[in-house]
């Protein structure tokens, strides 16, 4: 891991609670969250909102063990029609807010009234798996409890902040039971972790490093800390991509674009990457039997 992948503190850390089945998760991202937010000019509401997305998104992707992307995503019918941020399993990151021109709000269940909140696990290889829930709570970290409450899993908590110059997050998870057996002391020791935990300031969590976060927060409990992993932004946009997604539209259509412009110029909205296509790139397409296919 070079200094430069750590620099702005652009990094999750795992911790382990060695005497109870839990694990907890601490993401602090800076310079990515400047380079994700620089590319369009949002609104103070909502590059806040943007920034703990994007510190949900990782906090969820370092839940998985396989190859692939989580994608974090809401719709709704408040000032931010559409809200998503996606990281992979090796933590890069992208993020887009559509449609939020006009926001001015900086509150949450103004910028996303009446939404819904989705997840959606995509591996590399294997079943596409999504969960949505309505966007019913008051802040996004709530509305990730309400959703693990839904489907039942193993208790897991959030803890998300942004300033607009810095996005941070912790994950709390209980794990199977491995370390202890009896639920009412596994109970036990969900409720003290999570009661510390509710001690967290926003401000701490922006500002403090992982570590001392952590002895802050856990010095009495037996902690195991793990290495840090470096999260940076990277749009995994492509010329062929965007060629592929040029193919599903109408031949006819194509061509009259062609014939008026004389090129097609298509703009990756994550990362402003223009892709430009003439006539002949087009080829395999105009020339298919079947939209959508390519020769």
């Amino acid at each position: 891991m070079s200094e430069g992948e750590l620099r702005g503190r652009n990094r999750t850390q795992r911790f382990l609670f060695e005497e109870a089945d839990i694990r907890g998760e601490i993401v602090q991202l800076e310079d990515c969250l400047a380079d994700i937010t620089a590319i369009h000019q949002y609104a103070p509401g909502v590059h806040q909102l943007l920034g703990e997305f994007l510190a949900a998104a990782v906090l969820l992707a370092t839940t998985l063990k396989f190859e692939g992307r989580l994608v974090l995503q809401a719709r709704s019918q408040g000032q931010i029609p559409l809200l998503m941020a996606e990281c992979d399993n090796e933590l890069n990151l992208r993020a887009i807010a559509r449609g939020a021109q006009q926001a001015t709000s900086d509150r949450f269940d103004q910028l996303l009234t009446g939404g819904q909140l989705a997840i959606t696990i995509d591996p590399s290889s294997g079943k596409r798996y999504q969960g949505i829930v309505p966007l019913v709570e008051d802040s996004l970290a709530h509305s990730l409890d309400a959703y693990f409450r839904q489907s039942e899993q193993l208790g897991t908590r959030f803890w998300l902040a942004c300033d607009g110059q810095r996005a941070a997050g912790m994950l709390l998870q209980q794990l199977p039971a491995q370390q202890v057996e009896d639920r009412v002391r596994r109970d036990a020791q969900w409720e003290h972790v999570n009661a510390l935990a509710a001690t967290l300031q926003p401000q701490e969590l922006l500002t403090v490093s992982a570590p001392e976060l952590v002895h802050r927060l856990y010095h009495e409990d037996p902690l195991r800390l793990f290495e840090p992993a470096p999260a940076r932004f990277h749009c995994n946009c492509s010329r062929e991509r965007t060629l592929k997604a040029l193919s599903t539209l109408p031949r006819e259509e194509i061509r009259e674009l062609l014939e008026e412009l004389g090129s097609i110029t298509m703009d990756c909205e994550f990362c402003n990457q223009q892709y430009r296509f003439l006539e002949q790139d087009l080829d395999g397409i105009l020339q298919s039997d079947d939209p959508g296919t390519l020769h």
